[in-house]
């Protein structure tokens, strides 16, 4: 018999496949500012209660990933620096409550931008560059991860690289209609679509 006290690791090739849950930032995670994007750190404005609900989705088994493009950096209308300053406040009040961010796959490009930042790129969306890259790299399983978010353009990404897909009633909350989505989730906002999929984590392993 063996001892009771000994824990012992899975055997290798039966762990389950890393989930992922990719967040849109703007409407979704985050408010969009009046000016329609943020001139600095001054402008992010956190969507009440999700840092609570992301470290919850953290707790119960899922990778976190933001994603969304940033036309706002590609067109000029904020420089990189003042940019890389928003993003390291966000980064670091995500941090402070324990929220770990597996990948930031933010788009600065754009084929019509301007400078550096004018060419095409996989990860902007509605291209699926982000999810695949992390399904190379951190080995995430596709068929059970998720994106979530407010506007057509992520949603239909996520849906075009096999994820399940969650809208959700704040920002835009699908009013762009840019593409013809069908959510598997559709629920008022980003704390009632994490709180789900952490109330029905062990389901979603099978």
């Amino acid at each position: 018999m063996p001892d009771q006290g000994i824990n012992l690791a899975p055997l290798p090739g039966t762990e389950h496949a890393p989930r992922g849950l990719f967040i849109d930032r703007w409407g979704t995670l985050l408010d969009l500012p009046p000016a329609g994007f943020a001139r600095g750190p001054q402008d992010l404005r956190f969507r009440p209660g999700v840092l609570d609900a992301m470290f919850r989705a953290s707790q119960c088994g899922w990778n976190l990933y933001l994603v969304g493009n940033e036309e706002s950096v590609a067109f000029g209308d904020v420089s990189d620096d003042d940019w890389a300053e928003t993003e390291a406040v966000l980064l670091e009040t995500l941090a402070n409550y324990g929220i770990t961010i597996r990948r930031n796959y933010v788009c600065l490009d754009h084929p019509r931008g301007r400078g550096r930042h004018r060419q095409d790129s996989v990860f902007l969306l509605p291209n699926t560059g982000a999810f695949y890259h992390a399904a190379h790299t951190d080995g995430v399983d596709i068929g059970k991860s998720w994106v979530v978010g407010d506007s057509t353009l992520e949603l239909v990404a996520g849906w075009r690289a096999g994820l399940k897909i969650a809208a959700v009633e704040t920002g835009l909350a699908l009013s762009d209609e840019a593409y013809d989505v069908d959510p598997d989730l559709h629920l008022a906002d980003l704390n009632e679509v994490l709180a789900h999929l952490c109330d029905r984590a062990a389901d979603l392993l099978h």
